[in-house]
């Protein structure tokens, strides 16, 4: 029985160049490198999730005390139409690279 499992990953060609350029500078394969690369993410998932919650709770202070003197009304407004201008970018359709 085996004791690993064969993943099939597609990357864009740009990335799987410099994955191949840093694995041979370091004498890895690819797959040692994508392993590595996965158990570090996996491993760090944590601690990024709880800079970006710190982050999110400092951004909110930040508008809570900007917008202190603002009526109600006025700060859901302007919660809309940030909300809107993000989703807006994300809905432009991406350029693929060539």
């Amino acid at each position: 029985m085996r004791s690993t499992a064969v993943v099939t990953v597609s990357l864009p060609a740009e990335l799987a160049s410099r994955a191949d350029e840093v694995a041979k500078e370091e004498s890895r394969t690819r797959s040692e490198l994508l392993r590595e690369s996965l158990r570090l993410y996996i491993d760090t998932r944590e601690v990024r999730r709880k800079a970006v919650n710190r982050e999110l709770i400092t951004l909110v202070d930040l508008a809570q005390e900007r917008t202190r003197r603002e009526s109600p009304a006025r700060v859901r407004s302007l919660i809309r139409e940030a909300v809107q201008v993000v989703r807006s970018e994300k809905a432009r359709p991406q350029r693929r690279r060539a």
